[in-house]
Order: structure tokens, then C-alpha cells, then sequence
């Protein structure tokens, strides 16, 4: 068995609003930053142990899509972060 460890990556989709990223390029202009477009998303790290690759990003790809993400409002990317031997 082996453990992978993901990070998942999860934006808001173009044309959503981003109340938060607003917010804070209003603050940063104020205080004359040259900032523009300024977006808010998650990141999340999360641990699968099973036998190889393939499942484990079956598995990942599931969970990010099914649970973690609202899929009518975000869009996620996949890393795997590591692989360990068990």
C-alpha cells in the first residue's frame, strides 16, 4: 500500500463574485498598492492510502468533485504533493 497525498486547488469560476477578492483590492488601492483583479480561493490537503496511482487520483477526483467543491460556483486543479511507501 501507499499513501498519496493531494492538495486541491479551488477557485471561484469566472463571472462569479468574488466579495472577498473585491473587498480586499478596494483596501489595497487605498493604501496605493498597484494590485489588480484580486481573487480568493481554498486550498486543501488531504491524505488517500491505497495501491496505486491510478485509484488514488479516481479517489481524489471523487472526493474534491462530490464533497469539497460546489461544482455550479468553483473549479478545482489536483496536485499530488508526495507518494509514501507504507
Amino acid at each position: 500500500m501507499k499513501k498519496y497525498i493531494f492538495e486541491a486547488l479551488i477557485t471561484l469560476k469566472n463571472g462569479i463574485l468574488d466579495p472577498q477578492g473585491i473587498a480586499t483590492q478596494k483596501v489595497l488601492k487605498r493604501l496605493n498598492y498597484p494590485v489588480n483583479n484580486i481573487k480568493f480561493g481554498k486550498l486543501i490537503e488531504f491524505e488517500i492510502v491505497t495501491d496505486n496511482i491510478e485509484n488514488a487520483k479516481k479517489i481524489a477526483e471523487d472526493i474534491t468533485f462530490n464533497t469539497l467543491i460546489n461544482p455550479v460556483l468553483e473549479n478545482f486543479e489536483l496536485k499530488i504533493l508526495k507518494e509514501i511507501e507504507l
